[in-house]
């Protein structure tokens, strides 16, 4: 039975895909590194995501590495046609789990490829470039490089669609000189907000923007304004953030994560989420107290 509300939907490179979709980056192990804790569960997961309505998935074939997109590829080869799989390239990891920069034609043209062995395709939907310049977010930089390496394996035929990750305005626009850009993907939530002005650009120009960490990261959105709006509506905090991104631009797609079917579950109940007009004014003020509060 499908927990999405199946009217509300994006184009990704003219694939229409529910706004509500599933990341799956917390199916490896603790640092998004080795194998999950239970495979069994993990696999679970995936199943109930796409059962449920989920018709867009984010992954990389660096988390793990190698695990994210196995298991994927496990649990629902031969896919779906209205199932979209978005990954990206541009990093590695090393034996301790670090995550490295891979920006080479080499290092990108070995990602390409191993995103479609491991997730069992012939050609991958959508790639985000991820760009690395700073650990800490975007920076400013040439992409002209790597974008022109990836383009050249789109033109080969193994790429269907291109987007960026970690980007600034100046990127973008760099960038969609270059080639056609579907999808931005940087990191945005309730309490992070940098990309307001870049994200109603976007949706002027019919490109989708993908928040990463939509709840917070690694360390949950901790709000008392956002638990006391959740609680007016009879909703999870949690669920109130998602149904805050999914309200605030209709470009903005977004891809929660999780490794246990009852949170998955959780999750998929934002997308029924109706949030009237002054808890919106009162959510966002939640990124004005953050920034007074770092």
């Amino acid at each position: 039975m499908s927990l999405i509300v199946q009217s509300d939907t994006f184009s990704i490179g003219g694939h229409q895909v529910h706004r509500l979709g599933y990341g799956a980056m917390q199916l490896a192990g603790p640092g998004v590194f080795g194998p999950p804790r239970d495979r069994d569960a993990a696999l679970a997961v995936l199943r109930e995501a796409v059962s449920s309505g989920v018709n867009h998935i984010d992954t990389s074939d660096f988390y793990g590495p190698h695990i994210t997109n196995q298991l994927i590829r496990e649990a629902l080869h031969p896919y779906r046609d209205d199932l979209l799989i978005v990954t990206k390239i541009g990093a590695r990891r090393d034996a301790k789990g670090a995550w490295l920069p891979a920006f080479s034609a080499q290092a990108l043209t070995e990602a390409v490829h191993d995103n479609l062995r491991n997730l069992g395709v012939e050609v991958l939907d959508v790639v985000n470039l991820r760009i690395m310049f700073d650990t800490h977010g975007p920076a400013e930089g040439s992409i002209e490089a790597p974008l022109t390496a990836l383009a050249e394996l789109q033109r080969q035929g193994l790429v269907r669609h291109i987007g960026l990750s970690n980007v600034t305005a100046n990127q973008i626009a760099e960038g969609r000189r270059i080639c056609e850009i579907v999808c931005v993907q940087n990191h945005y939530n309730l309490a992070h907000r940098n990309d307001d002005a870049l994200i109603d650009t976007l949706a002027s120009d019919g490109i989708a923007y993908v928040p990463y960490f939509p709840l917070g990261g690694f360390s949950p959105l901790q709000s008392s304004t956002l638990n006391d709006v959740a609680a007016r509506l009879g909703a999870t905090p949690m669920q109130t953030a998602l149904a805050w991104l999914l309200h605030r631009s209709p470009n903005i797609l977004v891809i929660p994560g999780t490794s246990s079917v009852a949170h998955l579950r959780e999750n998929l109940g934002a997308a029924a989420m109706t949030l009237p007009e002054d808890a919106m004014r009162e959510l966002d003020t939640v990124a004005h107290a953050s920034h007074l509060a770092a």
